[in-house]
């Protein structure tokens, strides 16, 4: 196991060098975007991608993915054990989509490729990094994040609710990623809504995974 984190290591500081953190599209051209957040049981992953329509924020697909994992979350190494149920999701939707938002870090991550930056480059389209606990860094008074004195990230925070933190994860600047989350995340709520549905679904799927667990050995 420890020559798969090894591996794993030498991939995000590979990646590093390709991440590209500057915008390849232009704004009128984003509308259709992804959002994927998955739950945990044990072994299981049950992953859940939402797509949404940028400019009404209304939901266009929904899918549920039901995976096994084998490894233990490992600060830093969230790419070993949301890589593939994460991949494997993307490939079943059926619709397709302008951008993709990562409930985890992109570039805001020790070595600068985060599980954001991975599928980004691996699927090749914008990504964007989001995630509700700050990896590393400093957040500094116009709530930009430095680490190692570069910026990475960016805080964003309403009034007293909970913060987000979001980093490019690849073909996108900091500043449009920065504007998009705000553009699509509910005045009431903090969580992008693609990211929000995603995070409320996938906990409702294991939830029914495991009823469905329990009535089946109850027959």
């Amino acid at each position: 196991m420890r020559e798969n984190y090894k591996k794993i290591i030498e991939i995000q500081n590979e990646f590093a060098k390709r991440v590209i953190s500057s915008d390849y599209f232009s704004k009128n051209t984003i509308h259709r975007i992804c959002g994927i957040d998955v739950s945990y049981d044990n072994s299981n992953a049950f992953c859940t991608a939402v797509i949404i329509n940028k400019n009404t924020l209304d939901i266009m697909e929904i899918m549920n993915e039901k995976s096994k994992v084998k490894y233990p979350y490992m600060t830093g190494l969230f790419i070993l054990r949301e890589g593939k149920p994460i991949l494997k999701i993307l490939k079943s939707l059926k619709n397709k989509f302008d951008l993709l938002l990562i409930d985890g870090n992109g570039v805001l991550h020790p070595r600068k490729c985060g599980l954001a930056s991975y599928i980004g480059i691996v699927i090749g389209i914008p990504t964007i990094g989001v995630t509700k606990n700050l990896l590393c860094g400093s957040i500094l008074g116009n709530n930009y994040i430095e680490y190692n004195k570069t910026i990475l990230g960016y805080r964003i925070k309403k009034n007293n609710s909970k913060a987000i933190y979001v980093s490019v994860g690849h073909k996108i600047s900091l500043g449009t990623a920065i504007d998009l989350i705000k553009q699509i995340t509910k005045k009431e709520e903090f969580m992008p809504e693609p990211l929000r549905i995603a995070d409320i679904n996938s906990k409702k799927y294991k939830i029914l995974d495991n009823k469905l667990k329990i009535y089946d050995h109850k027959v």
